[in-house]
């Protein structure tokens, strides 16, 4: 029966308010069928059409096939995501099997699904482990990754089933909208995306595009600007903002800068945006904190997750100013082709549902942003851990001795602990403070992210003491070692909330899986980010109380969501008009539209050619001529509104709507565009060499990317170009004050 509390939330249409009364009946009726089942020979065929009879013999696989007997809740998990929700399970629940037993059933119905995960590593393990799974429903599955070949990809493309991480199934995307043969294609039509950790990849990742670049060349360094910040002082010729997200030369920083560089800086735009990205890079950007090096390269380190981003860079500009930091040479920059968001990709496909242990809280976004509701699945044994109140401090260096102390006190007692820090520094300090204080532990972090699962599966090995920069979407479970029960089970501490009450929730939950014991306790200062990022004008000197704290984190979850909003407001318009040239690009692909076209604009010519190289050669170079300007315009015109958008803002100077004004010009810039791909295909047309060998692209001008390489271009953290300028004008006020 459904509680009071779901009652309400049914009655609101909040998160969490699916009713689970009709999955649960139709479980209740599969469980009056397994004795009979289980004493089938051979299983029959499952069918969806009979979802109880469904049920009970995917059940019955699952037990043969892979020795897992999945729980009622399990089941319901996955009519859940059969219906097209988000299924939020706790950690330790068994979300893998619900979601292969929801793929399968989507499978059986003629649908092609992805199954998208947060990275490669979780992709190919559950495809393999949920292989023979798969393969007993008659059910074909494969996954990509990274190092995935093109005719890998295409074969695993072409399975029933398809596991992937969401930025190489983006990238697919994006690679096949270059493709100028329908042999070349890899990613079939979409159908069905099962997202697992759904919050983590739908919102969090949300707010970082994903990009195909082209005609790639070395990135402008900036060495001398790099080593002449590094020789300024803090608050002497530079000052923070007060929550240390901006940066500005003092007047003494400005003489100082300018007496190096022998120029006025106000009257050189280039050197005056070098000397900040330079400045931004050394006082704001903190290697371990915000990326690391490693094999001669800058890589950033994903904040809601504390691994490394992989393929993921910021801004060139702000990118060369960092590898110029680290004196390592500048990266390759390039021409963006084309670009996707992650709202963006996963709307294509027709039906989506998803996965996740902390869905609830970001409920309100997956129905904003992707039609999602969420189902709250109840665990399969009651929880049994015990959450103890957040331990506060006012100062940083108070918590860190008191947590360091905690430590000690339940290691002596045998009892295993992971310790969720907010970034790798900390991690490798608490690492040294603990190894100064006779005790060993095991670090992971970005920087050794590729043993995570067997330092996981130990973490609950009596005595054990593991230290973890980010728990989400790791997806090993931790299983309770010999005798650990009698200690209380393993023991989680937070060196600090997190900017979502979501990854505090995923760290407790580690602990307390199944109904084993367990238990939980965070460490707060006033000095934490979280606190003088967000707080800091309601925040006195002395120890917070429980309600700032909350009070912060959902200023923080706050400011996501407007971050997440706003970047939908944007991309909107734009995703429009990519489904409308997508469209075009796909009929010139696959069809004679261009030899239509060219024909039709320039009659004489098509005759004369028609009469020498033949109708098949003929379009096939009108096919090449009208894809390689359509899709050079389209990347201009992404760049026409990334500059656009960059200063956009500034109309709100004149009290003018941004979003409105963005859509105002954007409109007419696609119509210009529209134009423009067929006058450039007309004039190239008219001109080229066409022969009975075919069109010689060189000759005409239509050399495409020798190469593409993709990348995540994460936001930049200072802010917009606009918001840089105003800063440099106040700070030129104040100078001439």
């Amino acid at each position: 029966m459904a509680s009071i509390t779901q009652l309400f939330r049914r009655f609101l249409e909040r998160p969490g308010s699916i009713d689970l009364a009709p999955f649960e009946r139709t479980v209740a009726s599969a469980g009056d069928r397994e004795e009979r089942v289980r004493e089938l020979a051979e299983l029959p065929e499952p069918s969806v059409d009979d979802l109880a009879e469904f049920c009970a013999i995917v059940r019955e696989t699952a037990r043969r096939t892979l020795g897992l007997r999945p729980y009622d809740v399990q089941l319901v998990g996955m009519l859940a995501m059969l219906s097209g929700n988000v299924a939020e399970m706790a950690t330790g629940e068994g979300k893998t099997l619900s979601g292969a037993m929801a793929a399968a059933g989507y499978a059986l119905q003629g649908k092609r699904v992805h199954v998208i995960s947060v990275n490669d590593y979780l992709a190919q393990r559950d495809a393999e482990w949920m292989g023979p799974l798969y393969g007993s429903l008659g059910v074909s599955v494969g996954w990509i990754a990274e190092t995935s070949t093109p005719e890998e990809r295409r074969a695993a493309y072409a399975k029933d089933v398809t596991y992937g991480s969401v930025s190489e199934i983006g990238f697919d995307v994006l690679r096949d909208r270059t493709r100028t043969d329908v042999a070349d294609l890899v990613v079939p039509e979409p159908s069905v995306a099962l997202v697992d950790e759904a919050d983590s990849v739908l919102v969090d990742e949300a707010r970082v595009p994903l990009v195909l670049a082209g005609a790639a060349d070395p990135g402008d360094a900036v060495p001398e600007m790099a080593a002449l910040v590094r020789q300024l002082v803090k608050g002497y010729h530079y000052e923070l903002d007060d929550q240390a997200r901006n940066v500005h030369l003092t007047t003494k920083g400005i003489d100082t800068v300018e007496q190096a560089l022998g120029l006025e800086l106000y009257d050189n735009a280039t050197t005056l945006t070098e000397v900040n990205l330079a400045l931004h890079a050394h006082a704001l950007l903190t290697k371990d904190v915000d990326y690391i090096v490693r094999e001669g390269k800058v890589h950033l380190i994903n904040p809601s997750r504390g691994r490394v981003a992989l393929l993921q860079r910021w801004p060139d500009g702000l990118q060369a100013a960092v590898e110029a930091k680290e004196t390592l040479p500048a990266s390759e920059t390039g021409e963006i082709l084309d670009s996707i968001t992650v709202q963006g990709l996963i709307t294509r496909y027709p039906e989506k549902c998803g996965m996740t242990g902390t869905a609830v809280a970001v409920g309100d976004q997956l129905r904003e942003f992707y039609d999602l509701k969420v189902a709250v699945v109840p665990s399969n044994r009651p929880c049994v851990r015990t959450d103890a109140p957040d331990r506060l401090f006012e100062y940083a260096m108070e918590k860190d001795h008191a947590l360091v102390d905690e430590i000690v006190e339940v290691h002596a007692t045998g009892r295993p602990i992971l310790i969720g820090t907010l970034d790798v520094a900390e991690s490798e300090r608490l690492s040294l403070t603990l190894s100064g204080r006779g005790l060993e532990c095991v670090v992971l972090n970005a920087k050794n992210d590729a043993e995570e699962a067997s330092i996981i599966a130990r973490a609950g090995e009596r005595g054990a003491i593991t230290v973890s920069t980010q728990m989400a979407g790791r997806g090993t479970d931790i299983r309770l070692g010999d005798g650990v029960d009698e200690l209380g089970g393993l023991y989680v501490i937070g060196s600090g909330r997190h900017t979502s009450s979501r990854l505090d929730d995923q760290l407790r939950g580690r602990t307390g899986r199944q109904g084993d014991p367990g238990g939980s306790i965070f460490f707060v200062s006033g000095e934490d980010e979280l606190i003088t990022h967000y707080v800091a004008d309601e925040y006195a000197k002395g120890v917070p109380d429980r309600e700032l704290v909350g009070h912060a984190q959902r200023v923080a979850e706050g400011v996501n969501m407007e971050i997440h909003r706003n970047t939908w407001r944007y991309t909107r318009l734009l995703e429009h008009h990519r489904s409308l040239v997508l469209a075009l690009r796909e009929k010139v692909l696959r069809g004679e539209s261009a030899g239509d076209a060219l024909s039709g604009a320039a009659p004489e010519r098509w005759s004369e050619l028609r009469e020498t190289v033949g109708e098949e050669v003929l379009q096939e170079a009108a096919r090449q001529i009208v894809l390689f300007h359509l899709d050079r315009c389209w990347a201009d015109h992404l760049a026409f509104l990334g500059e656009l958008r960059e200063g956009i803002h500034l109309r709100a100077l004149g009290r003018l709507s941004p979003i409105e004004e963005f859509n105002k010009e954007a409109k007419p810039a696609y119509e210009r565009m529209l134009a423009e791909i067929e006058s450039r295909s007309v004039a190239t047309f008219e001109s080229a060499s066409i022969t009975s060998e075919g069109l010689d692209l060189d000759g005409a001008g239509l050399k495409r990317p020798t190469a593409t390489w993709t990348y995540l271009v994460q936001d930049n953290p200072f802010g917009t170009e606009w918001e840089r300028i105003l800063n440099r004008l106040t700070t030129k006020v104040r100078r001439r004050r």
